[in-house]
């Protein structure tokens, strides 16, 4: 008897190549799930800036970012769950993957999380970035007076302007160069949106402050064109200010003259390694009451098997695309 298969998408050597493959569904091991997909979503920084824009073939693994469906396997020793669980889960995108059910050590990461009622396929796959804004504007310490901008809005500026808005603290600056983005900037709650196409945002910032700049910079934007809004940034920060560094894969160097820098805190990333309990409760929070407006983010779905052209769509058309999902349902 034939052991049953599954589709996955896959990565070969080669720029921009995405294929589906078929392989055996994997069993799991103990202390480990199995989970059928419903929905898996795109990330666009991640998946294309560090894998579909690279000549070498990446490992299925990871290929992927979050994926959200239903436990339909128990490995021994696995108690908190049951098969018909829905979940979301740090993994690729395929049809089942089988992943650890608790905390991977030393990470202290939660590689799975059930997902709370009411919080549907469509929106739970947005929860680890979601994690993440959540930790990022906890480590930025936003005060009530503060003036932040959030220079990018694609999917990670998008959601950090959303949990800074629910936090209720400081005025929120949203700066990006796709009309799209900034519309739904506006949309979302940001005190003031400047596309970045049709105005200096330098110029704009310090005229919003009376001169002094912006108390925090969050480089959300990433990718070839990062290095000009990054030094932007720079420009537009105030004596004492903190810039927060999120973006990735510029693939060059991002130009920090020590002048600017000076009387200024830099933070890279997460600063703790990864998204804490308390920080993925919250996250989940947001997302189940829709204060994160996970069903305005996605623009597209695709269904699985229409994997490349999701990404060519990112790739080639980000005025166009924002969220975007595969559909595992059939």
């Amino acid at each position: 008897m034939s052991q049953p298969t599954m589709k996955r998408v896959i990565k070969p050597e080669g720029l921009h190549r995405i294929e589906i493959e078929e392989v055996p569904i994997p069993e799991p091991g103990p202390g480990e799930v199995r989970i059928k997909a419903a929905c898996s979503l795109i990330s666009r920084g991640s998946e294309l800036g560090g894998r579909y824009t690279r000549e070498h073939a990446v490992s299925p693994d990871v290929m992927g970012y979050s994926m959200a469906g239903t436990v339909d396997a128990l490995g021994e020793g696995v108690e908190h769950l049951d098969i018909g669980d829905g979940v979301v889960a740090l993994a690729p995108h395929a049809q089942y993957t089988v992943r650890p059910a608790r905390l991977v050590f030393p990470w202290d990461q939660t590689i799975v999380m059930p997902m709370p009622q009411g919080l549907s396929f469509d929106s739970a796959p947005y929860y680890p970035l979601t994690a993440g804004a959540v930790t990022w504007v906890e480590v930025e310490n936003i005060k009530s007076q503060d003036t932040v901008v959030v220079l990018g809005q694609g999917l990670v500026g998008s959601l950090i302007l959303q949990v800074i808005k629910v936090n209720g603290v400081g005025r929120i600056v949203a700066v990006d160069a796709l009309e799209n983005r900034c519309a739904m900037a506006a949309e979302f709650g940001a005190d003031m949106v400047i596309n970045a196409r049709e105005e200096d945002p330098v110029k704009a910032v310090k005229r919003l402050t009376n001169g002094l700049g912006a108390d925090v910079v969050v480089y959300a934007v990433g990718g070839p064109a990062g290095p000009a809004p990054f030094g932007q940034g720079l420009d537009m920060l105030a004596l004492g200010g903190l810039i927060h560094l999120i973006g990735l894969y510029e693939d060059q160097p991002l130009s920090l003259p020590s002048d600017k820098i000076q009387g200024r805190k830099l933070l890279g990333g997460y600063f703790r390694t990864q998204a804490g309990a308390s920080q993925s409760r919250r996250a989940m929070e947001l997302l189940a009451s829709g204060a994160i407006r996970t069903e305005r983010m996605t623009s597209h779905r695709f269904p699985w098997h229409q994997a490349a052209d999701a990404f060519a769509l990112l790739y080639q058309k980000p005025g166009d695309a924002l969220g975007v999902l595969l559909d595992w349902r059939d």
